[in-house]
């Protein structure tokens, strides 16, 4: 079955009809609507889920066309980083199978080149760290943010990548702390390379020295200014794929956090041209406030092959039409469960007008839970895909010194 064609008329598990919520009083029901550990969380009243009537997201024409037109050259090298021969689109668009030794390697790929268009601009987005316990919210950072795809582009020219790129940078991503005064300035420039052998580089501009430093390798596993979150989360893996062991698991139809974002009831929060934020609910108020339907999802682990990593294992839930990482589960180095992950979708089409018709996936909001340590990082998104505000001339180290000044 082609990925792209997301069955709507899949039946659901247990016809749940659309408008049920699920809760503690009827989750039992359903074991097997979302995985284990949001059913447990549910179980104990910590959250609840609204389903709503599956729709397709489905990507964007030229995207398909660039899957139909190579796919058939794409092929695995020795290693799980050893990609050849890809150009656009999906490297491997057929469904993945237990049979096939390499099917993990090829899902990280397609998560990898997944369609998120081809620059983004998030102004601004706020992350929250909270207590889950006490349901205090301890302290909010706010951001901008810029992603910029320099090869493998897709709609916005040029196509099919940018000119002057000898380090062959694969995409950038740019991220500017605004708020509050002690982080203010402090900025983080990622170069994603072509080449997956190679390690990524990263630089971050400290606003109280005023200079800028290298991002040690080790420190992409650290806590990012002291949240729940670690640089290697961002994009649901921000890390080498040739640094994982990967391992397709299953494809199981679940409900996963798709939505649209004007039909949610919202944060009082809002930006200047009215947008509002996407609100949370539940224990500690760290769950996001969405809506859920039933989709496809391909079940993704993920070992790291460092054995000083702080994770054993990640555990993904990658939606099969998108291959957008909705929700997983991340176990520390004793292999017992350390986190839980969110990731929450708009359909473009309901989101800001400059979003409609794009295609892309919009990330409205994440949610880090330290199940151990009872706590949770929060992130609102305002979300413009394919943006001309994200310049190739910002995504290089002297830029970073320029709006330190």
């Amino acid at each position: 079955m082609c990925l792209f064609a997301l069955n709507v008329a899949v039946a659901e598990p247990g016809n749940i009809p659309a408008g049920t919520v699920l809760d503690a009083d009827n989750i039992a029901q359903y074991p097997t609507v979302v995985d284990e550990t949001l059913i447990e969380l549910i179980s104990k009243g910590f959250y609840q889920l609204e389903i709503i009537e599956t729709e397709s997201f489905a990507p964007h024409p030229d995207y398909l066309a660039g899957t139909l037109a190579g796919s058939e050259e794409v092929t695995l090298g020795v290693g799980a980083g050893d990609l050849i021969g890809y150009t656009q689109g999906r490297p491997f668009p057929n469904d993945p199978s237990v049979e096939d030794p390499r099917a993990g390697d090829k899902m990280a790929w397609n998560m990898r080149h997944a369609y998120t268009g081809d620059s983004g601009v998030i102004s601004p987005f706020y992350w929250q760290y909270r207590n889950m316990r006490t349901g205090k919210l301890e302290r909010e950072l706010s951001f901008a943010a810029k992603g910029l795809k320099f090869k493998h582009r897709i709609s916005m020219p040029p196509v099919p990548e940018l000119p002057n790129n000898p380090a062959q940078i694969f995409n950038g991503l740019y991220l500017q702390v605004l708020a509050p005064p002690d982080l203010r300035n402090t900025q983080l420039l990622i170069h994603r390379l072509e080449d997956d052998t190679k390690q990524e580089q990263g630089w971050l501009y400290l606003g109280t020295q005023r200079r800028v430093r290298r991002l040690p390798t080790g420190q992409n596993t650290d806590a990012f200014l002291g949240s729940d979150i670690m640089i290697e989360d961002f994009l649901g893996y921000n890390g080498r794929i040739m640094d994982m062991t990967w391992r397709y698991i299953d494809t199981k139809t679940v409900l996963l956090p798709f939505f649209r974002h004007d039909e949610l009831e919202l944060s009082d929060v809002q930006h200047v041209d009215g947008f509002r934020f996407v609100d949370f609910t539940g224990k500690g108020d760290c769950f996001p406030k969405i809506k859920w339907q039933f989709r496809r999802a391909h079940i993704l682990e993920a070992s790291p092959t460092w054995t000083q990593h702080p994770l054993s294992k990640r555990l993904y839930y990658v939606d099969a039409e998108t291959y957008m990482p909705a929700y997983g589960r991340l176990y520390d180095r004793s292999e017992k469960l350390w986190k839980f992950a969110l990731a929450g979708y708009s359909h473009p089409n309901h989101h800001l007008a400059e979003n409609q018709g794009s295609h892309v996936p919009i990330i409205d909001v994440v949610s880090m839970i330290d199940l151990q340590a009872e706590h949770c990082t929060t992130l609102q998104f305002r979300m413009v895909v394919n943006s001309e505000n994200a310049k190739a001339s910002e995504f290089n180290v002297q830029a970073l010194r320029k709006k330190g000044k």
